[in-house]
């Protein structure tokens, strides 16, 4: 989409190494710096770890995919040739996420990417200590291990952190402008010491699993209605996408609970074991063929063996098919969800 944000991700092949020294890392950048002039693309943020890289960027022209594709076959066939080796490089497509330009999802968004070199075990960030801090289990971290993390955010060559915090002189093909303005609380502040004071904080907080941490396991990262603008975008170009069930499960049926409980005007809780209900129903029917929730998972959030939520689903399609009152609730919810009614599983 042409004025998009976007996280990007690409991983080794069976997560081995596609950098084995600095030189590598080197011409990588180079690249990057090529892609910025020759796609007009405006770069914000990179990292680039041993088996994988990460990129945060803006697509004016909508042509992510275009350049993608040529740095990362530039990249591959330069290594094959340095190496002497052939096949594939990477692991797949590269991973793309939409990200939302309003609000601060796109500064939390370059935090993560900087953070990546000191995420890992030995730093006390890796996932094991994410998931301890989300359970409650919180540890202070003690100060040599602060210590540690900073050295190895600052002292990490291959990440557009140092220029970001004023270590090293900004490249020009790098923006880090916006970033910084967005990151500024004063008019006449400095936005390097800013930042740096802003990532280098959170090292000294200890660990938390936050948006911060969850941002590499989202299809989409930004508001509920940014959400539901990409979602429908790709669900009507869905095509033959093997992640087409994934982009409707982003819609959780915590919200469809909500939107059909407005459409009818009373609590959720006060129809939902009602027998023959039809905004029990309608809630049955949306899951099942709008958010792509299976059976199962339907019957665990309604107390309901499979056999009967689908029976609920093929009866209240066919009354949808005849009853008008009930065929404008459905849009109306549809609507709500900002859901495209011509966009079907």
């Amino acid at each position: 989409m042409p004025g998009g944000w976007y996280h990007i991700t690409t991983r080794g092949l069976g997560k081995r190494p596609i950098y084995k020294c600095d030189r590598d890392h080197e011409h990588f950048i180079e690249l990057l710096a090529g892609m910025v002039e020759r796609y007009s693309i405006i770069l914000h943020t990179h990292v680039e770890l041993d088996n994988h890289y990460h990129l945060l960027m803006e697509s004016p022209e909508g042509n992510v995919s275009q350049a993608m594709q040529w740095l990362n076959t530039s990249y591959s066939v330069w290594f094959n040739k340095k190496y002497e080796r052939s096949g594939a490089l990477f692991q797949n497509r590269f991973k793309s996420i939409p990200v939302d330009n309003e609000g601060s999802w796109a500064f939390e968004c370059a935090m993560y990417v900087h953070l990546n070199p000191v995420r890992i075990r030995s730093l006390g960030l890796g996932k094991q200590e994410r998931a301890g801090e989300k359970s409650g289990m919180f540890e202070e971290p003690k100060p040599e291990l602060v210590l540690k993390r900073i050295d190895v955010l600052r002292s990490h060559r291959w990440s557009s952190y140092p220029a970001y915090a004023g270590y090293v002189e900004k490249p020009a093909w790098l923006c880090c402008e916006e970033l910084w303005r967005r990151g500024s609380g004063k008019k006449d502040s400095d936005p390097k010491k800013e930042y740096r004071e802003w990532l280098e904080d959170y090292l000294r907080q200890g660990v938390e699993e936050n948006t911060l941490s969850r941002l590499t396991a989202s299809l989409v990262i930004g508001s509920v209605g940014f959400k539901a603008g990409v979602r429908k975008r790709i669900l009507k170009n869905a095509g033959e996408r093997t992640d087409e069930r994934k982009w409707r499960r982003i819609t959780p049926f915590s919200d469809l609970e909500k939107a059909v409980s407005q459409v009818k005007g009373e609590p959720w809780g006060d129809f939902v074991s009602r027998y023959g209900d039809w905004g029990r129903d309608l809630a049955i029917y949306v899951a099942r063929h709008r958010c792509g929730q299976t059976l199962k998972e339907i019957g665990g959030h309604i107390g309901m063996k499979d056999k009967a939520v689908s029976f609920a689903s093929s009866s209240i399609r066919k009354r949808l098919e005849l009853d008008k009152e009930l065929r404008s609730a459905y849009q109306t919810t549809l609507e709500i969800l900002g859901e495209d009614e011509n966009s079907r599983i």
